[in-house]
């Protein structure tokens, strides 16, 4: 009789390639090694609405349209609502596409230009189009994402991830946000 080594017997990783993560683990290889992104969308109190989960190397901008597509706030009376007043946003999401999309919904758009596009803008002349109009004071008000990123990197098991599956890891970023909205409507500091 044949014995089977300890390894093969439950021991090792059952996927035959391990260079390739599975999607369903929503890690990726960034500049910093194997990482996962947080997309969110917040209030203006930095309260978050819609949490999304990507591998690390994923871009910023391509979310842009599921995180809206998600986005429902409750009212007091009738359906939620879909559509913000405006969204502030860094310049990854400065795209024509992401503009044209705030545009034909609506919303005010506080997303500066990066130089790059200023760039190509100009040197199409007249067909480049006018330049982005950017409220400066209302984009002052944009480090309120970047202060809810902070609040998220203050648990030791989001800033450094241990879950292997993406759906708990973002079960713990969505248990973080409803720590947030609980401390909103408690009572007591």
């Amino acid at each position: 009789m044949r014995r089977t080594p300890r390894a093969s017997q439950g021991a090792g990783s059952s996927y035959k390639n391990l260079r390739e993560e599975p999607p369903d683990h929503g890690i990726g290889r960034s500049r910093g090694g194997l990482s996962t992104k947080i997309h969110q969308l917040v209030d203006g109190n930095g309260l978050p609405l819609v949490t999304l989960i990507t591998p690390g190397q994923a871009g910023d901008s391509p979310m842009f349209l599921p995180l809206m597509a998600q986005l429902r706030v409750g009212r007091d009376v009738g359906r939620p609502r879909t559509r913000p007043d405006s969204v502030r946003a860094d310049k990854a999401y400065s795209s024509r596409a992401i503009r044209g999309h705030l545009r034909s919904r609506g919303i005010r758009a506080v997303i500066p230009e990066p130089d790059d596009q200023k760039g190509h803008r100009k040197r199409r002349g007249s067909r480049g189009g006018r330049p982005v109009e950017l409220d400066a004071d209302d984009y002052k008000n944009r480090n309120v994402i970047e202060r809810r990123y902070c609040h998220i990197k203050q648990w030791r098991g989001l800033a450094t991830r241990y879950d292997k599956h993406a759906v708990v890891y973002r079960a713990a970023v969505v248990l973080n946000a409803v720590l947030a909205w609980t401390k909103t409507l408690s009572d007591t500091p």
